[in-house]
């Protein structure tokens, strides 16, 4: 996927969304726009836009002072962890404790604010469990867990953490070993490793970071460390639509599909949707 006309007025969205979380400071938001907006002019239209949104992020941090999606994140992990019982009873109730838990992760993938300002996790749960995914590969993905036994899990968000925390513990159940990766700083609202602490998900599995600030996974924005883990890694198992685009892009760029990668997501966006020819709001589970 690579930026088009219709990703700018997005950039734009995303930078008010994060300055009206982070200030009430009138000046301040339009000096950070102004800013931003010079990023924007700059934008590389032959990448996916997350190469563009992750300088913006840099900027508005860097001129914030802060993380300006800091308290939403607490307050999405704690509405998360309070459905974790409930989901957990429910998962290993279910006839197929796997599928109904790889549902769900695709269900938390909702819990983006750099898209979304109002959230309705119950609705989504809700079609998760009982409507077909728009793409549904999870006969793939068994048969790739067959043949495998270690896993490097992509984490997004915050809040979504607990939903992937409930996915990862039944792989263990199974007898996988997991390898959980979160960012390495601040950006929007994903997951760091105070998320993994915060909702114990660093006492189920080793969660290591990419360390980086990158949206998606940009493997030339991380570390040599996290690049040969990358590597190594016999199963990749990817949430979120920023690692869908990243990591498509960079595998089409070097014409290497051989790596085995499991994206698991939602559409959230018309770009992205129209890229992949399915209606706005399409759960996937994507092998390869």
């Amino acid at each position: 996927m690579k930026t088009h006309l219709d990703c700018f007025p997005c950039f734009l969205k995303q930078t008010i969304i994060a300055l009206n979380l982070a200030t009430d400071d009138k000046k301040l938001q339009f000096a950070i726009i102004k800013e931003v907006s010079k990023v924007i002019s700059q934008a590389d239209i032959t990448k996916p836009p997350a190469f563009t949104t992750t300088f913006m992020h840099r900027k508005i941090r860097h001129m914030l002072k802060k993380d300006p999606f800091a308290t939403v994140k607490r307050k999405y992990n704690s509405v998360a962890l309070s459905l974790y019982p409930e989901l957990k009873k429910l998962i290993w109730q279910s006839n197929d404790p796997l599928m109904t838990a790889t549902r769900l992760s695709i269900a938390g993938n909702v819990i983006d604010f750099g898209i979304y300002t109002t959230i309705n996790i119950h609705k989504t749960i809700k079609k998760a469990l009982e409507e077909p995914l728009t793409i549904d590969d999870f006969t793939k993905l068994k048969a790739l867990l067959n043949e495998k036994k270690e896993i490097l899990y992509l984490l997004d968000n915050s809040g979504e953490i607990v939903f992937d925390k409930l996915l990862i513990e039944v792989l263990i159940n199974f007898g996988f070993n997991i390898k959980a990766v979160t960012k390495g700083e601040p950006v929007l609202n994903d997951s760091t490793i105070e998320d993994a602490e915060e909702v114990g998900l660093t006492e189920t599995c080793e969660v290591i970071t990419n360390d980086s600030d990158c949206i998606g996974t940009i493997l030339e924005m991380t570390s040599d460390n996290f690049k040969e883990k990358f590597s190594k890694s016999e199963l990749i198992i990817s949430k979120g639509q920023g690692n869908f685009e990243t990591l498509t892009y960079q595998f089409k760029e070097k014409n290497n599909n051989n790596k085995d990668i499991c994206y698991l997501f939602q559409s959230k966006c018309e770009v992205v949707s129209r890229e992949l020819g399915l209606p706005l709001g399409s759960m996937i589970l994507k092998v390869n």
